[in-house]
């Protein structure tokens, strides 16, 4: 049943139909109404943690005292398994929820028009057809699989050490099902966010060489484009997700093996200037029509203000009474103040449809994880206080 709120215009969604999702929903796991996510997310969260944690109580490898770096302190694990991938899942419900309205926005706010529409359906029919390939989703799980290569010997992965018999390079069952079921299956729904921000990139790229109907004097300042930087926000979950996980490791390293706070500096500016880039890129392909828009609208709404702005000093100042009185009469324009304002609209044109609303979204979400590890060594008010100075 179509969402009410959702016009009955061409759309599409990232994730509803993808071979994934037809796979999840043939073994039950999402239901023929709704994507299932609360059960999803808690079915994978066990099932990634749980038979873990039981082994490593059982065997005494869980708290510490036991083994030296137990479960407990690999906080990496936990919060791969008990945050980030149910994070992963309610992230499909996010942008399934955003996607398709930013798309039929398209045709309700007049940015396609009738001429354009069917080369807008056409677009949205091949991204479907990637969407739905079985090929990438083949490619996806075997490069899922092959995360397990770089858990073996004879550099076994350092999360998993609690898990070998004394010392021994051979892991027990807890430290197996973590390189061969848990690690594997968040690289697999990653990869699956990798591949839908790809996927939205590709969609976004050829809308924006078809011949959309840009306003150049709209108040959003990005030619009737500023909706999308919605987009980037839905994905802002994904970001959490991801760097709550590296967050996690850092937070171990500093607890456990000496990390300071100066050498954090460098990868949290990395992984904060990475995903503003990742998340914000598929944005890009609008620089150029919106580039091109300015400097046509430029010249256009130039010349429109010159000549009414004669008119008016023609009728006024020079008190002669031949002039353009369709011109000075038009109630779209009005006083002269407004025509100077359409100008002022023009000039003050962003260059992409990406707002400080979705900067600010996405450097939360990426930052808010770091925060705890910050606050280890820097008090969190101190800390707090920064940030806000930052945004602010």
């Amino acid at each position: 049943m179509a969402d009410e709120g959702v016009p009955t215009v061409p759309t599409l969604t990232l994730v509803t139909g993808d071979p994934f999702y037809r796979l999840q929903r043939a073994v039950g796991l999402i239901p023929r109404q709704g994507l299932g996510v609360r059960r999803r997310a808690v079915f994978y969260a066990l099932v990634t943690w749980l038979p873990l944690a039981i082994w490593a109580v059982v065997m005494h490898r869980a708290v510490p005292g036991t083994v030296p770096e137990p479960l407990l302190q690999h906080f990496g694990i936990h919060v791969r398994c008990l945050l980030a991938i149910p994070l992963f899942i309610v992230a499909e419900a996010v942008v399934d929820a955003v996607f398709p309205r930013q798309l039929a926005y398209f045709v309700t706010s007049g940015l396609v028009t009738d001429e354009v529409r069917p080369a807008f359906e056409r677009v949205l029919s091949r991204t479907r057809r990637l969407r739905d390939s079985w090929v990438v989703w083949v490619l996806l799980a075997g490069l899922a699989a092959a995360s397990t290569l770089t858990t073996g010997t004879p550099t076994p992965l350092h999360e998993v050490e609690w898990s070998a018999a004394g010392g021994a390079p051979a892991f027990g069952f807890g430290g197996d099902w973590y390189r061969f079921v848990s690690r594997p299956l968040y690289a697999l729904l990653g990869l699956a966010w990798i591949w839908r921000l790809l996927l939205t990139g590709i969609l976004l790229s050829r809308l924006a060489r078809l011949d959309l109907s840009l306003v150049p004097t709209h108040p959003d300042r990005a030619g009737g484009l500023g909706f999308l930087e919605w987009i980037p926000i839905a994905f802002s979950v994904v970001a959490f997700a991801v760097s709550a996980v590296i967050s996690s490791r850092l937070a171990h390293e500093v607890l456990y093996h000496g990390m300071q706070l100066t050498e954090l500096r460098i990868p949290a500016a990395v992984l904060v200037g990475a995903l503003l880039i990742i998340l914000l890129a598929p944005l890009l392909p609008f620089t150029r029509p919106l580039g091109l828009l300015r400097r046509r609208a430029m010249y256009e709404y130039g010349d429109l203000v010159g000549r009414h702005g004669r008119s008016v000093h023609a009728r006024w100042i020079l008190g002669r009474g031949h002039v353009d009185a369709d011109l000075l009469g038009a109630a779209e324009l009005g006083p002269v103040i407004d025509t100077i304002s359409m100008y002022d609209s023009v000039m003050s044109m962003r260059p992409t449809p990406i707002g400080k609303r979705a900067i600010i979204a996405i450097v939360l979400a990426v930052g808010l994880p770091l925060l705890p590890v910050v606050a280890m060594e820097v008090p969190l008010k101190e800390v707090l206080l920064k940030l806000l100075g930052a945004l602010v």
